[in-house]
């Protein structure tokens, strides 16, 4: 099973962003700390999504356990639906590639057991501020 913790942060709303997708599991142990454009909290979560879930299918078929400290994420992906239509695109193509997984879970996470993605993410935002500065 993999297990795939997501981090989305914005230094500002919007701000310059940045997403953390943390892989471990199944000999796996995968970083990933992206810029994405500035925008806000929430937006930046549904990408880091979208990324960890892009970045699990190139690795398994099998089961997925994903983990997120976003509660907007996680009760969006339970119910398959957003009552912002601003994340109906994120929540559409996260299903679609849930849907690729023998098993997929997604599960809250307190962000004190997010440390990981947390740092990935906002070590993404320190990148465009050095570039900027």
């Amino acid at each position: 099973m993999l297990e795939v913790y997501i981090d989305g942060a914005s230094a500002g709303n919007p701000g310059l962003s940045g997403i953390g997708v943390y892989i471990k599991g199944e000999g796996q142990d995968v970083r990933i700390s992206e810029p994405i454009e500035p925008t806000n909290n929430h937006h930046a979560e549904f990408q880091a999504l979208v990324r960890g879930l892009e970045e699990a299918s190139k690795l398994t078929t099998g089961m997925v356990s994903m983990r997120s400290d976003s509660t907007v994420v996680v009760q969006s992906m339970e119910k398959e639906f957003v009552k912002n239509e601003q994340y109906a695109p994120y929540l559409k193509e996260a299903l679609r590639l849930a849907a690729m997984f023998d098993m997929f879970f997604i599960k809250w996470i307190a962000d004190s057991t997010n440390k990981t993605a947390d740092m990935l993410a906002r070590q993404a935002i320190l990148m465009q501020k050095k570039q900027k500065g």
